[in-house]
């Protein structure tokens, strides 16, 4: 592999990370309301769903949503209609105890609502397919192992960012435990995520 080509790749990724997206502002979201535990696997999550699109797009899935918009449409509406179901759910559930909270909260429902959001959110496989390829060299080795290294690299690296982010937040929630501020901590949740759906919606 191409020395000099990895490390811009790495600090292009990198920059490209800190922009809030969609699974940033999903672990914030998840950080805010569950604790640092369902923050963190909320960003396991969502590098789960990166390496599932990774190895969809190695075998040419992001080229088929290119050739039939009718799917990745449907796809692309399901993602946001989650995200909304997940915003109402935050807004109806405002204020209530997060220590006998069921389901939302929990480490495994993070993480299993973090694969979710990821993998329905097709851009991402598009994403993959836009900019992996442009710092493969073919002449640096076989093309496929140089795609499994970048792919690697990119999910190890979003787990760092995206689980520090659901950390800071939810340390900061942590600091107002009253009922009052949670009720409004959990708003705000739910704004994040009926926000994320819409802006799914709504995108071309």
């Amino acid at each position: 592999m191409n020395g000099s080509l990895y490390i811009t790749y790495v600090t292009t990724a990198f920059v490209i990370m800190l922009v809030p997206g969609p699974d940033m502002l999903f672990c914030i979201a998840t950080g805010t309301r569950g604790g640092r535990r369902s923050g963190m696997a909320a960003s396991a999550g969502a590098a789960t769903g990166e390496i599932v699109h990774f190895t969809l797009a190695g075998v040419g899935l992001a080229a088929v949503f290119r050739s039939a918009p009718a799917l990745y449409e449907a796809l692309r509406l399901a993602g946001a209609c989650y995200l909304i179901v997940l915003g109402l759910t935050a807004l109806r559930n405002r204020g209530e105890d997060h220590a006998q909270a069921r389901g939302a909260r929990t480490a495994k429902a993070s993480y299993g609502r973090g694969v979710l959001t990821n993998i329905l959110n097709p851009k991402m496989a598009l994403f993959v397919l836009a900019f992996v390829p442009q710092f493969i060299d073919r002449a640096a080795g076989p093309v496929g192992m140089q795609f499994l290294v970048l792919g690697a690299t990119f999910v190890a690296m979003d787990l760092v960012v995206l689980g520090a982010a659901g950390v800071l937040a939810a340390t900061f929630a942590a600091a107002l435990r009253s009922r009052g501020a949670q009720r409004r901590i959990d708003t705000l949740a739910g704004w994040i995520y009926l926000g994320l759906g819409a802006k799914v919606a709504l995108s071309d």
